[in-house]
């Protein structure tokens, strides 16, 4: 799925980035690379611009550059699920809930 296709408290991993060159790069050097967890903290009308949290730092994008990352989805909000953990609880914590 695509990052803009998530909702406000969802959390989701970076599975690919295929934006355009130029952006692909500034968002890879923001840290925002294949694996990275994050959560979807704000949506603006129409979708743009969206903010995300992930490793400490507040990112806005713009709806066309979040389309061109691909994710997925790990949990949504109020799942009382750690964001670095999957909704099964078992990629963090040593596997413990």
């Amino acid at each position: 799925m695509k990052m803009s296709e998530l909702q406000v408290g969802d959390k989701a991993e970076v599975t690919a980035v295929k934006a355009e060159q130029a952006v692909r790069r500034r968002i890879l050097d923001m840290g925002l690379i294949k694996g990275t967890r994050f959560k979807v903290l704000r949506v603006a009308p129409f979708g743009d611009p969206m903010e995300i949290f992930f490793k400490g730092m507040y990112l806005s994008l713009r709806k066309a550059e979040a389309e061109g990352i691909s994710v997925h989805k790990t949990g949504h909000a109020g799942d009382g699920v750690p964001m670095s953990c999957d909704k099964d609880g078992l990629s963090c914590c040593g596997g413990a809930k």
